[in-house]
């Protein structure tokens, strides 16, 4: 991560429910002077910490810089969800890029939940990883909606999901606004930062090294050996890998272009005890199937973290308890007026065609980002990707560095108004059950 409009610069965390509640203290080590590695990574998020625990796997020496802390950004704030695909649809997929890209992407939809799972048991990270993941729908149109992807899924070899009458779904969420559902016994969810502090401890044990509270002012992305610039120091290395994402910045030019930040909003309520217990008798995640949707799920101690809302261009709301209140209250009617112990809100990367990126700019340094509100899964997959293109293996790497990226319109000065009434159109089909 570098720095960018929402980084204070002090390195401290949002006043989240999982700052509040992580498990790791780390002592910051600032980069001062010049080091080298076998490869470098910008961003101490799940894409960096994916790609770098990979590679460390395979014997690499790896240098990560980070401008906050561990997961300070998108990583440390989402609402926690292990949904499994990308934004786009694999029927978007297939319909632009055609039937191979298809079938490549149907193939490892859900293979960034395994490695998640793989990485929390191998290394014994506590993050309170739970099973089953829930798609909310409120109208017909969105049950069909639903209907189509399980029969999609199951044409690449995904059997995992279960359609949910009203009656199914009201035993899993004790709530009267869907109309039905459906079940992928596939996802989860997990306290998000806890799980980034967890990986970049497991980092550390492969003897990968972490400069946090490090703000990278440049990158020289050209040079046979990249170099990742901070006002105090530099990492020179054979490969650099840039993972900011929606916190980069200004700081890689020619990637500002590709991404447009845009801000989600969550709230977290006062323990709520055995009414927990009864609202989501489950414990399962949720989300709706809205194009500006509400997401939600219960902590470990038993609060509601319920997040949803959409600003383009990554601003954030002036009361996120305000914005967020009335959406947990038409849910769960019960929790009209309950205490908001928690209120925050984080960026994540949209690309134009809501498919993430990887690519390289220069001869060995790589990127990935654009995962458009998808970045749980998508960020460890493209980890795991990144790692195997520097370890000489480019089959998958290339699959996705060859589907074109498509600018914004309106360009950089008025992308997120073009964004923002695009999405109106998408909130009246909601609105009206189109």
């Amino acid at each position: 991560m570098a720095n960018n409009q929402s980084y204070a610069g002090n390195g401290a965390y949002p006043d989240s429910y999982y700052a509040a509640s992580r498990n790791i203290i780390r002592t910051p080590k600032v980069l001062e002077g010049a080091v080298t590695a076998d490869v470098a990574v910008l961003g101490a998020g799940y894409s960096g910490l994916s790609t770098a625990i990979h590679l460390a796997e395979k014997g690499y020496k790896v240098v990560m810089v980070e401008g906050a802390g561990i997961g300070w950004g998108a990583s440390g704030r989402n609402g926690g969800q292990v949904v499994n695909g990308l934004n786009a649809s694999l029927d978007t997929i297939k319909r632009r890029y055609g039937d191979q890209a298809g079938a490549f992407v149907g193939s490892l939809v859900q293979e960034g939940g395994k490695i998640i799972r793989r990485l929390v048991s191998q290394y014994e990270i506590d993050c309170d990883l739970k099973n089953g993941n829930i798609y909310a729908a409120y109208t017909p149109a969105h049950m069909k909606e639903l209907e189509h992807k399980k029969a999609l899924w199951k044409s690449y070899g995904m059997d995992d999901h279960q359609m949910l009458d009203k009656a199914a779904m009201r035993k899993l969420v004790d709530t009267d606004a869907y109309i039905g559902g459906m079940l992928d016994t596939t996802g989860g969810h997990m306290h998000p930062l806890n799980l980034t502090l967890g990986e970049a401890k497991a980092l550390e044990s492969l003897g990968g090294v972490i400069y946090e509270q490090s703000p990278v002012i440049r990158v020289e992305h050209e040079a046979e050996k990249p170099v990742i610039h901070t006002a105090k120091g530099s990492v020179t290395a054979n490969t650099a890998v840039i993972c900011g994402n929606a916190y980069l910045g200004h700081v890689v030019p020619k990637l500002v272009s590709r991404v447009m930040p845009v801000s989600t909003q969550m709230i977290a309520t006062e323990p709520l005890g055995e009414r927990a217990d009864a609202l989501i008798p489950s414990d399962m995640c949720v989300e709706d199937v809205r194009y500006i949707l509400d997401y939600f799920r219960l902590s470990a101690d038993k609060r509601m973290i319920f997040g949803g809302g959409t600003v383009y261009g990554g601003t954030d709301p002036a009361d996120v308890r305000a914005k967020i209140r009335p959406n947990l209250e038409k849910v769960f009617p019960s929790l009209k007026g309950v205490k908001i112990d928690y209120a925050w809100s984080g960026n994540f990367a949209l690309s134009f065609s809501r498919v993430p990126q990887m690519g390289k700019i220069g001869k060995n340094t790589y990127f990935a980002h654009g995962y458009s509100g998808h970045g749980v899964t998508g960020s460890h997959l493209f980890g795991r990707i990144l790692s195997e293109a520097i370890h000489g293996d480019l089959s998958r790497f290339s699959q996705f560095e060859k589907l074109p990226w498509i600018p914004f319109p309106g360009g950089r000065m008025f992308r997120a108004q073009y964004s923002t009434i695009g999405s109106w159109w998408y909130q009246f089909k909601d609105a009206f059950g189109l």
